[in-house]
């Protein structure tokens, strides 16, 4: 077996940072928080406590789960700038009380004029940079769906950027890891280096003065203030002077989609993901393939070669998501043929190489860098948003006076784009209900290992009947190219056993012994025992779950 080992600084720094953080609680502002946590009334869970709060004082002023959403991902954008931020993208699914179900796609985009056999190249810097959608994503959320004025929803995520944070040690940990890059762009270099151009440690103050100046314009005028205003014109002027490719009116014609909704069925339990850009439909296909063996049955090593070879058979139709076959990935009766190659190991020969030809960087990448969160409330509203800059810190670049990092869009890391293109990704917020009625609400970090980290937990709460905090903690596979990655770090890695048998049984097996490299889940579950909202955090992380103190409307 082949070990992945990160190197041991970082390793030594990750296994602190879980020791830590297991078995405790979170103390913000008097309010308590954990990684686990019950409530009649609604949850958030997310991956920073800061942001938790935030969505949890939205409930505290009678706001539902769409206007909790909408604060904790702004604070996340302030708190958690390694991982999401105004210049980024999001996809998200929302249930409404009725039952309905909606999504908006607000991911980036490559501009109008983009021609990708002219354009600068860039794997960062300010040729990478497509069109932001975070803003708009946010603002249509809470204008259709949310009950409280944006003002009301961003002052946190102001309040935090205006008068500090003390940063937690992960995120010092990934501006250290970007530091030689933040180096080479005038504005990353005065939000995130210090006078002597070192990154913010654990514990130190972190203050981002213009970054809540630019929140203050656009919690007073909106969508318009980001994507007309001034921010607008600072955008394209520090991204032309700096070779970049955008235009005013790039910005000006953004607008955030009604996402396509897909369904689909898992042993009675209804599926609702969002397709492309979102990779939903991959997310379905792999539950629908695995409800064709007995899992309820399987544990240990039985579990994870049926969940590894699901995995690897599905991940090979990413492709086909953009064609018209899509609604082949959908049909249960497709699954039921995957399910029947698996059982008599007649699946197709993988020639890795062939494969992998052409698929974008990120595809390949070894920790993906997104973070997402999932709020709920007793009217049976539940919110699945997830939002990304791409790798750490994205594009690296933050324009002068304006405080926020851009995604990774262009350039080749998420592959080629046509002239007005979206960004895609494995991105994939997911809601499951059960004869219409909430069930969970979920949804994962971590790139590639999201849809595998989703369909793990899916898994495990209804297959294993696992509460939902050990459903998160229980160890996941995830498929290499020509073999399959475990999880082995220390704390609830898989035993030793159980991966000698997955070898004995012909499967290569390459181990991962560090934390937080097979997705990081947030989720909600509604107890129909107790009628209690059920919440959990991903403990390989830092972030918690938190309830309202008073009763929501």
């Amino acid at each position: 077996m082949k070990r992945i080992l990160l190197p041991l600084f970082i390793l030594a720094f990750l296994l602190q940072c879980q020791n830590e953080k297991t078995n405790t609680s979170e103390v913000i502002e008097d309010k308590v928080l954990t990684q686990s946590a019950k409530s009649s009334e609604g949850l958030v869970s997310a991956a920073h406590p800061l942001a938790v709060k935030a969505g949890v004082e939205m409930m505290e002023k009678g706001g539902n789960a769409v206007d909790a959403a909408v604060a904790t991902a702004f604070a996340l954008a302030v708190v958690e700038p390694s991982m999401s931020g105004l210049g980024g993208r999001l996809q998200a699914i929302i249930r409404l009380p009725n039952g309905e179900f909606y999504g908006v796609d607000a991911t980036t985009q490559a501009p109008m004029s983009y021609d990708a056999k002219t354009a600068p190249e860039g794997r960062y810097g300010y040729p990478s940079i497509g069109i932001p959608g975070v803003v708009a994503g946010l603002c249509k959320l809470l204008e259709k769906h949310g009950t409280l004025p944006i003002a009301t929803v961003m002052q946190p995520a102001i309040s935090y950027a205006e008068n500090g944070f003390n940063i937690l040690p992960g995120e010092a940990e990934r501006h250290s890891l970007a530091q030689k890059e933040l180096t080479e762009f005038a504005g990353s270099t005065k939000y995130f280096l210090k006078a002597d151009s070192t990154t913010y440690k654990e514990g130190e103050l972190f203050v981002q003065k213009d970054l809540a100046n630019t929140l203050k314009q656009i919690s007073t005028g909106g969508k318009d203030a980001f994507y007309k205003g001034e921010i607008a014109k600072k955008i394209i002027a520090d991204n032309q002077a700096n070779g970049g490719v955008l235009k005013l009116e790039d910005l000006e014609n953004y607008q955030a989609l009604d996402a396509k909704l897909l369904t689909g069925d898992y042993r009675g339990y209804e599926l609702h993901g969002l397709g492309i850009p979102s990779y939903g439909a991959i997310t379905i296909e792999i539950l629908q393939i695995l409800e064709n063996f007995p899992l309820e049955t399987l544990r240990g090593a039985d579990w994870a070669s049926v969940m590894y070879k699901a995995m690897e058979m599905a991940y090979r139709d990413r492709k086909n998501q953009y064609s018209d076959s899509l609604s082949i990935l959908l049909d249960k009766k497709y699954a039921a043929s995957i399910a029947e190659e698996i059982k008599a190991e007649t699946q197709p020969v993988k020639n890795a190489a062939e494969l992998m030809q052409g698929v974008p960087e990120s595809w390949l990448a070894e920790m993906g860098h997104t973070t997402h969160l999932s709020t709920a409330d007793k009217s049976g509203m539940m919110v699945a948003l997830t939002q990304s800059l791409g790798p750490n810190m994205g594009s690296k670049v933050a324009t002068p006076d304006l405080g926020f990092l851009y995604a990774v869009t262009l350039g080749g890391y998420l592959g080629d784009f046509k002239p007005g293109e979206r960004a895609s990704s494995h991105i994939s917020p997911f809601i499951i209900t059960k004869d219409n009625k909430p069930f969970m609400v979920l949804g994962a970090a971590g790139g590639g290992r999201i849809i595998t980290a989703i369909t793990s937990v899916t898994s495990r709460t209804i297959d294993h009947e696992m509460p939902l905090a050990d459903a998160l903690a229980a160890p996941r596979v995830h498929p290499d190219e020509d073999s399959v990655f475990v999880e082995t770090h220390e704390g609830w890695g898989w035993r030793d056993e159980v991966i000698e048998a997955m070898e004995e049984s012909g499967i290569g097996v390459k181990e991962v012994d560090d934390i937080a490299r097979f997705g990081r889940v947030h989720a909600i579950m509604f107890d129909t025992t107790t009628n209690e909202l059920v919440g959990a955090a991903d403990p390989d992380w830092e972030g918690a779950v938190g309830a309202p103190e008073v009763s929501p409307k």
